[in-house]
């Protein structure tokens, strides 16, 4: 009898562009910049996307676009995220049984620390220019760098399967 191997990477399809944006906007006045600029209806989606990091849940702000005649998704998407950490401390002193809290910085793509937001467009990769979508975001003034991510450089691919 024959044994058969399925290997996990014959299914994953690339069929995605990854574009990060280096801004000081909030999500929701960014997502109306690039509607105005790209011609796109991004609205908040009722479902963020979850991820644990440190023991810990956190959950990246996510708005989305479904472009019905190009069937193509646009989803922008926040990257960095912090999360309160809460520790009870125990000590018999005058300050016992006190909750010291500490924040730490959360990373939806952690090998890209310094990107605030990604935008992904999914099925797509022969429908549009890549660089004039480049182009057309580089117009908003409060965009400082936005650039093409290479997908073979994301170790952490799977966080941006939602």
């Amino acid at each position: 009898m024959a044994i058969h191997k399925v290997y996990i990477e014959d299914f994953e399809e690339d069929d995605y562009h990854l574009i990060a944006l280096h801004t000081s906007l909030e999500d929701y006045r960014l997502a109306y910049f690039l509607n105005k600029e790209l011609g796109i209806g991004l609205c908040k989606s009722k479902f963020d996307i979850p991820l644990q990091v440190k023991k810990v849940n956190t959950s990246f702000v996510r708005f989305t676009f479904e472009d019905a005649k190009k069937i193509i998704q646009w989803d922008l998407v926040q990257n960095k995220n912090e999360i309160e950490n809460l520790e009870n401390t125990t000590t018999t002193d005058l300050f016992s049984n006190t909750k010291n809290s500490f924040t730490s910085s959360a990373y939806l793509v952690p090998e890209y620390k310094k990107v605030d937001f990604f935008v992904k467009i999914e099925n797509a990769v022969n429908e549009i220019d890549l660089d004039n979508i480049i182009a057309q975001i580089s117009k908003i003034e409060a965009v400082k760098l936005v650039y093409s991510v290479a997908k073979d450089k994301i170790k952490s691919k799977n966080n941006l399967i939602f």
